[in-house]
C-alpha cells in the first residue's frame, strides 16, 4: 500500500459520528461550487462588490473548464474508493475521476480570486473554509492528498487568471465609469 492510501486509512480510523457529520456538512458546501457561487451571486448584485464577484466568476470558470473539463479526464486518475472497495463511503461514490480535487480547487480559486480583488480579509475568512472543504474529501476517502495539493495549486492559478482576466476587461470597458 502506498504512502497516500496508508494517510487516508490512517484518517478512516478517526471516523466518529462527529466528525462523519462536520466532514459532510463541509464536503456539501463544496458541492458543485455550490457555497462559492453563492457567494459570486450574491457580490454580482451590488454595485460596490460588482468588480469581485466578477474576478470570483472568472476565476470559478477557469477552474470549471481547466479541473473538471481538461485536466481530470486528461490525468484520469482512479479515486481511492475505487481501489479499496472495502471502504464504507459516506456520500455518493463520484463517477469523474479522482485529480486535481474538484472541491479543492474551486475552494482556493475563490480564497485567491478574494485576495487579489482586494478583499484580503474576506480572502482570510475564506480559507478554513477551503481548507476544511479540502480535508473533508481526504477524510471522505475521495481525494488522495496530491489530488488536493494539485487542487490548491490549480485554484491559485484559476484565481490569478480570473483577476488578470477580469482587471484587463474592466480597464479596457469599464474604468470611468466603474459599472
Amino acid at each position: 500500500m502506498n504512502v497516500e492510501l496508508m494517510l487516508l486509512t490512517v484518517l478512516q480510523g478517526l471516523r466518529t459520528q462527529i466528525l462523519d457529520a462536520g466532514m459532510l456538512f463541509f464536503t456539501h458546501l463544496g458541492d458543485a461550487g455550490f457555497i462559492w457561487a453563492a457567494l459570486t451571486a450574491v457580490l454580482l448584485v451590488f454595485r460596490r462588490t460588482r468588480r469581485v464577484g466578477c474576478v470570483l466568476a472568472a476565476a470559478l470558470l477557469v477552474d470549471a473548464v481547466l479541473c473538471n473539463l481538461i485536466l481530470k479526464p486528461l490525468v484520469a486518475r482512479i479515486r481511492p474508493c475505487d481501489i479499496l472497495a472495502d471502504v464504507q463511503l459516506l456520500i455518493s461514490r463520484p463517477d469523474d475521476f479522482s485529480f486535481p480535487s474538484g472541491h479543492t480547487a474551486a475552494s482556493f480559486a475563490s480564497v485567491t480570486a478574494l485576495w487579489l480583488a482586494g478583499k484580503k480579509q474576506w480572502a482570510l475568512a475564506a480559507l478554513p473554509l477551503g481548507v476544511l472543504i479540502a480535508f473533508s474529501r481526504m477524510y471522505l476517502f475521495v481525494h488522495y492528498p496530491t489530488d488536493i495539493i494539485g487542487g490548491v495549486l490549480v485554484g491559485v492559478g484559476c484565481g490569478w487568471i480570473g483577476a488578470k482576466l477580469v482587471e484587463m476587461f474592466w480597464q479596457k470597458n469599464f474604468a470611468k465609469s466603474d459599472l
